[in-house]
C-alpha cells in the first residue's frame, strides 16, 4: 500500500511536449516550476489521488536494465534530487521521441519529487512523471463595476490525470517499484506510455501471482474442462465458486492444498497441471506454486468469478453455494434445472 499525501514535493518541472509526427513542438523550461502552497496543495491532490491500484511495474530491458533510457534518468534524479530540472529535460526528449502516432495528443509533462513517503511501510522517496492531455472548459465570473461578466477558458480539471507513474526508490537493480495511471491504456497507440517510454513489465508479486493463477484456474474451468469431460455449467459455477472461497479464506497459496481442497478428483488435477504448463508456456509467464494471496488481486478478480447459467434468452441463474441445491436433467419437453430452496425472499 503507498501513501504519499504526507510526503514533501521538493521539486518540479514542467514541459510541453507535442506530437512530432503533427509537427508540435517541444518546449523545455528553463527553471523548475515555483508555486505558492495553495496551488501545490491542488497539484498534489492531481497528481496522487488516482493511484489506488496495489498492481506493480517494474522498468525492464531485453539485454540489460541500464539500457533502458527512462531507468538511467530516473537514477540520475535519485542519485541526486538537484538534477530533477536537467533530467527531466531528457526524459521530456525521450517522450516526445516515442510520440509519432498521430492520435497521441501533446501535453504538459511533469517531473516531480515527492519526499518520504509510505510504499508497504517502508519510508522511501519517489519520482512522479504525469502527463495532462485533455482540456475542460470552465466559466470564470468576474466583477464589472455594479454588475458581473462571465468568461470562458480551458484548463486541467485536477481530477483526471491522463497519464502518470509513481516510481519508488527502492529495489533499483531489478527496475524500481513502480505504480502506473493511464486512461487511455486500451488503445494501441496509447500504449506508448508503457511500452515505448517507460519500457515497463509487471511485477512477479504476491498480486502478480495471485491475479495470475485465479485468471489460469478460471480459463481452465470456463474453456478447457468441458473440452476433456463431461462438466455441466453447474458443475463449472461450483468449481469457480469454490476456488473463489479458496482465495478469500486463506492468506497464502500452495498448491498441493488448492488440488486436495477445490479439485478434488485425480483426473482433474492431473488435466490443470498439464493445462498449467501449456498456459504459462503460451504467455511466457512463470505462475509461482507458493505465494502469500493479494486481498486486492482477489478483489479485482472477484468481479469476472461470477457463476452464471444463461438458458436460452429466458433465465439467468446465478450459483453463489451449494451445489447439492441444484439438479440437471432432461425430458421430452428439453433439458432443465431444478433448484432447491428453504426461504423465498
Amino acid at each position: 500500500m503507498q501513501y504519499f499525501e504526507g510526503s514533501a514535493i521538493t521539486h518540479i518541472a514542467v514541459h510541453k511536449v507535442g506530437n512530432q509526427s503533427e509537427d508540435e513542438y517541444l518546449t523545455l523550461s528553463k527553471k523548475e516550476l515555483a508555486v505558492d502552497p495553495e496551488v501545490k496543495e491542488l497539484m498534489t491532490r492531481y497528481f496522487l489521488n488516482p493511484f489506488k491500484s496495489e498492481e506493480y511495474f517494474q522498468f525492464y530491458n531485453e539485454t540489460h536494465i541500464s539500457a533502458n533510457e527512462a531507468w538511467n534518468y530516473v537514477s540520475a534524479i535519485f542519485e541526486n534530487p538537484e538534477q530533477t530540472l536537467a533530467q527531466s529535460k531528457n526524459l521530456a526528449q525521450h517522450l516526445y521521441n516515442q510520440g509519432t502516432h498521430p492520435s497521441i495528443k501533446g501535453g504538459e509533462f511533469y517531473i516531480v519529487y515527492f519526499k518520504e513517503g509510505l510504499l508497504n511501510g517502508e519510508t522511501v522517496d519517489a519520482i512522479g512523471l504525469f502527463k495532462s492531455e485533455n482540456k475542460e472548459p470552465f466559466l470564470k465570473v468576474l466583477p464589472i463595476e455594479d454588475a458581473f461578466e462571465v468568461e470562458s477558458e480551458e484548463g486541467i480539471n485536477i481530477n483526471k490525470l491522463d497519464k502518470g507513474c509513481m516510481i519508488f526508490n527502492t529495489d533499483k537493480e531489478n527496475g524500481y517499484i513502480i505504480s502506473i495511471v493511464d486512461t487511455k491504456n486500451k488503445s494501441p497507440e496509447a500504449r506508448y506510455w508503457t511500452d515505448s517510454f517507460l519500457r515497463i513489465q509487471q511485477r512477479q508479486d504476491q498480486y502478480f501471482n495471485t491475479e495470475s493463477t485465479m485468471a489460469l484456474y478460471k480459463s481452465y474451468v470456463v474453456d478447457h474442462l468441458p473440452e476433456q469431460y463431461n462438466v455441466t455449467r453447474a458443475d463449472q459455477a461450483d468449481l469457480l465458486n469454490r476456488s473463489l472461497n479458496f482465495f478469500k479464506e486463506k492468506q497464502h497459496f500452495d498448491q498441493e492444498t488448492f488440488n486436495n481442497e477445490v479439485l478434488h478428483h485425480k483426473e482433474y488435477v492431473e488435466s490443470f497441471d498439464r493445462y498449467k504448463q501449456h498456459y504459462s508456456a503460451e504467455r511466457d509467464i512463470e505462475i509461482a506454486d507458493n505465494f502469500s494471496i493479494s486481498p486486492a488481486a482477489v478483489k479485482r478478480q472477484n468481479r469476472a468469478y461470477k457463476s452464471i447459467i444463461k438458458l436460452d434468452k429466458n433465465f439467468h441463474i446465478y450459483i453463489h453455494g451449494d451445489r447439492n441445491m441444484i439438479e440437471h436433467g432432461e425430458d421430452d419437453k428439453g433439458r432443465f434445472y431444478k433448484l432447491y430452496f428453504h426461504n423465498e425472499e
